[in-house]
Formats: structure tokens, sequence, C-alpha cells
């Protein structure tokens, strides 16, 4: 057992350092030799953890995305009382890496899509991560909804499919400089207040009432 925490923690340690590179050169300046040094691991233990770049990558942005999503449900975690409304405002914040803090993980994540563009594997990764932040975005839209007594025919999943997008897009954005972090984040807070005031039933009061917006 000990040498399976061993492997397990090793293997974590490299995706780190596929990270660390990849945020500094890109992917294409992620090679196996520079991985094992930034890890402090010889080459063999890289290649005993990972048959090959690819299975690498894909693991590594899995833990990325893994990584992610936990921050995801920890915001919810946080605060059980919050509004549905709030708990999604969090949550998308979160997935959007707009925050100072997470734009090394945002330069890494965007390297991992652009690359999962020409890589099945990297590609059914990523789908595979999305599916349960969808999840969890729809079923919130749907609470949203439903205490509001909203009558106007509002599809929760492709609400939730629209968000992913713009969170993903926001990332870019801001990477490339042509929105503030806080810019990008009054675009979500306005995007997520028109898709209130559209659940917003008559004689209810929507559903960015003060305090749904999660703080900066």
């Amino acid at each position: 057992m000990p040498r399976q925490v061993d492997h397990e923690e090793r293997r974590h340690r490299i995706a780190e350092a596929v990270c660390l590179l990849a945020d500094e050169h890109g992917l294409e300046g992620v090679t196996l030799r520079d991985v094992a040094a930034r890890a402090r691991v010889s080459m063999g233990a890289v290649q005993r953890c990972f048959r090959s770049k690819e299975e690498m990558l894909v693991f590594t942005l899995g833990s990325i995305g893994e990584r992610v999503t936990e921050r995801a449900r920890a915001s919810l975690v946080r605060s059980p009382a919050q509004s549905p409304a709030t708990a999604l405002g969090h949550a998308v914040t979160e997935v959007a890496l707009l925050r100072e803090e997470h734009h090394a993980e945002a330069r890494v994540w965007l390297a991992f899509l652009a690359q999962a563009a020409v890589s099945e594997p990297l590609a059914d990764t990523l789908k595979a991560g999305y599916t349960p932040l969808l999840e969890t975005f729809t079923r919130l839209i749907r609470e949203v909804g439903e205490s509001a007594g909203s009558t106007v025919p509002v599809d929760p999943r492709r609400e939730a499919h629209a968000l992913l997008a713009l969170a993903d897009g926001l990332t870019a954005h801001v990477l490339i400089g042509r929105l503030t972090s806080q810019e990008a984040q009054d675009v979500l807070h306005a995007h997520l207040d028109n898709l209130w005031d559209r659940h917003a039933a008559p004689g209810h009061t929507s559903a960015h009432a003060p305090g749904s917006r999660p703080a900066n």
C-alpha cells in the first residue's frame, strides 16, 4: 500500500511540473526531460508513472479539472443557506478563473483547451470534466426558476451550456488583456442578472436580490 501511495503522489508531482512548464512555455515546451528535472525525479520515474507524453498530459488535465470543480463545489458548501442564484454566481466565478491568483492556472487550462482541438484523448478528458459542472449549473438554474415561480420557458440545461461557454470565453479575454478581471466579472454578473430577470415571474422579487453577487 505505501508503494501505491508514493506512486500517486509522484504522478501528482509530475503533473504539477507539467503545469509550471506549460505556464512558462506552453504545451510545446513540455518535454519528458524537462518535466523530470522540474519534478526532481529521474526520467525513468516519469516513464514508470506514464507510458507516454500524451498519457501524462491527459492525467495533468484531469487533475486541473478536478481542482477547479472542487473549488466550485466548495463555494457551494461554504454557505449552504445561500440562494440558488448566489450559489451559481460563486460557482461560475470559480470556474471562470478570473481572480489574479488563478491566472497561471487559467493560462495552463487554455493551453490544454487549444491542444484538445487536435487530441481526442484530451478532448474526451475535457468533456468529462465539464459534465459535473454542467449538471450543477443546470440544477441551480432550475432551482432559481422554481423558487421564483417562473412561467417563462427557460431551458436550464441550454442556459448552463451558455454559462460554461461564457466562463471560458471571459477567461481568454482576461488573459490576452482585452478585459480586466473586474470587467469580466461585471460581464458575468450582468449575464446572470439578465437570466434571473427572465426567470422572475410577475409579483416575485428578481433572483438577483442584494447579496446574490459573489464578492470580488
